[in-house]
């Protein structure tokens, strides 16, 4: 069940190489294919895929580039375009289980995220470890340390402030991303511009009792009505994924957290009830002394967008807001590159 987790190792790319990206519809050097050091000793595989007028704009000097080293990465125009302009916004993207960077519908929700603003948004996707040209293994502690490996590097190196930093993640990318928003205001006090998780989950001892792959194949809901069966299966689980104590923690840590889910009714992997229950456990921890459902109900934010869905939204005070998007299509997948997502990464950056 633990290899079964992550599927790294799994994909559908055999023909085609992560270090073409033109392969996946991208320009001629509009991907950096970059390499990123974790404490551990891994070395994880990422794309900075840069905003298509930005692009456009220094096309002549991108396209008589080659084969720059990783030694040269700092010195390349793409890196100076992310890192010299004052104006660039950065998202760093958590995909989820199985593939690679550039498996199925992820190269177009990085275009997508990117249009939100396609002269400013840079898109930093990596492949974690034991994914697709990285090293390692994957479990919950080293999936956590290359994520906080990633923002690291995108503060560090590239010197992207964390103001100009948005997390996305996508199914277990959720989780990761989660965790990396809390690792940094619990350790660091470092808050970034917003988070969006998209096909959340609580947990994962509870997503197995409702999950089934591509909605088709149950894991554990079967055993629904025999519950001490479920707790012997669930206790091989050696990672808990606990993303709810993870998002409470973050918010009570937090001064100005901007949290927003997003998921979609016709999900049939992860269920949208997930993503509700994030979104009141979230709300809940903005206040020191506890909210019912009841109460936050009867507080909250409500707007119909009609065929788009319904958007829910708690602000405390004006410094922390969560917000709750259930739109009615998009699926597990490709709900990514819909332009309700890049709404929502265009709000972040410019609210």
């Amino acid at each position: 069940m633990f290899s079964a987790l992550y599927v790294h190792r799994i994909h559908t790319m055999w023909w085609q190489d992560l270090n073409r990206p033109e392969q996946f519809g991208f320009l001629k050097n509009q991907v950096q294919s970059l390499r990123i050091s974790t404490p551990d000793g891994e070395n994880l595989y990422a794309w900075h895929i840069l905003p298509i007028a930005k692009y456009i704009t220094n096309e002549e000097h991108l396209l008589n580039e080659h084969n720059v080293s990783a030694a040269q990465l700092t010195q390349s125009m793409a890196f100076k375009l992310l890192s010299k302009d004052p104006t660039s916004r950065l998202v760093i993207s958590f995909h989820g289980n199985a593939g690679t960077v550039a498996q199925g519908w992820r190269p177009d929700a990085y275009r997508s995220l990117s249009s939100a603003a396609p002269d400013k948004i840079h898109v930093l996707a990596i492949d974690y470890r034991g994914f697709g040209l990285s090293t390692g293994n994957p479990d919950e502690q080293g999936l956590i340390t290359d994520g906080v490996a990633a923002v690291q590097w995108a503060m560090d190196v590239a010197q992207i402030p964390p103001e100009r930093i948005v997390l996305v993640g996508q199914s277990l990318g959720t989780a990761v991303a989660a965790a990396v928003a809390e690792h940094f205001v619990r350790v660091s006090r470092i808050e970034f511009a917003g988070i969006v998780l998209i096909a959340a989950f609580s947990d994962m001892p509870t997503l197995l009792l409702t999950y089934s792959i591509k909605g088709l194949v149950p894991i554990l809901s079967p055993l629904r009505p025999y519950p001490k069966l479920q707790r012997f299966f669930s206790g091989f689980l050696r990672d808990r994924w606990d993303t709810t104590s993870r998002i409470t923690s973050l918010v009570r840590k937090s001064r100005k957290v901007n949290l927003h889910l997003i998921h979609s009714r016709d999900d049939f992997e992860i269920l949208w009830k997930h993503s509700e229950a994030l979104f009141y456990a979230a709300a809940n921890a903005t206040s020191t002394s506890g909210l019912t459902t009841k109460q936050i109900d009867a507080v909250k934010f409500r707007r119909d967008l009609h065929e788009g869905g319904t958007l829910e939204s708690w602000n405390e005070g004006g410094s922390k807001k969560i917000a709750k998007q259930i739109v009615r299509y998009g699926g597990h997948n490709r709900i990514t590159t819909y332009p309700c997502v890049a709404r929502i990464v265009h709000r972040l950056f410019e609210p």
